[in-house]
């Protein structure tokens, strides 16, 4: 069992001849100079494993940095992605609008322009059947005049042409 600093202060050595004994303090130093090297081989490897420890601390802290720092930027990211996107999507919302707008606008014009057309075609068609029931009455009337009974009464032999296609040639 290693030596306490009380063991060492409460140590007395019987006394000698000369003095203390010479063994007895001879050996009580070698247990003192092997507890000490002990000691001293103990804080050294407790220094070292400290300084190792304080190294991968150090280099924790140091991951642990950029892993905040990676955060932070990954955030701020995000937020410029979500207002770009947000940018955008109200530009094509705006643009979307004025499309539908133009749209709208276009349809009710082609709309007025067909309605205009329908009119005239209605004008149109009224004037023809006017025309056409005019013309066909007036080719009933046509038929309706003693014109046709006459030309049925008319009698022509065919000698009557023949002369009729001779004097023609000469003339």
């Amino acid at each position: 069992m290693p030596l306490t600093p009380l063991d060492i202060h409460n140590k007395e050595f019987s006394r000698g001849f000369r003095g203390y004994d010479e063994d007895e303090v001879n050996e009580f130093l070698d247990q003192i100079i092997k507890d000490y090297e002990i000691l001293i081989r103990e804080k050294k490897e407790t220094e070292e494993r400290l300084n190792s420890l304080n190294e991968r601390l150090g280099h924790f802290t140091n991951i642990e940095e950029t892993l905040n720092k990676s955060i932070v930027i990954a955030q701020e990211a995000g937020e410029e992605v979500k207002r770009n996107a947000t940018k955008e999507a109200k530009l094509i919302i705006k643009e979307a609008e004025k499309n539908a707008d133009r749209i709208v606008n276009e349809s009710l014009s082609k709309a007025r322009k067909i309605a205009i057309e329908i009119e005239e075609l209605k004008k149109q068609s009224k004037v023809f059947r006017t025309r056409f029931k005019m013309l066909i009455e007036a080719q009933l009337d046509l038929l309706d005049t003693n014109d046709w009974d006459q030309l049925m009464e008319f009698d022509l032999d065919a000698t009557e042409l023949k002369t009729l296609k001779e004097e023609e040639t000469l003339s």
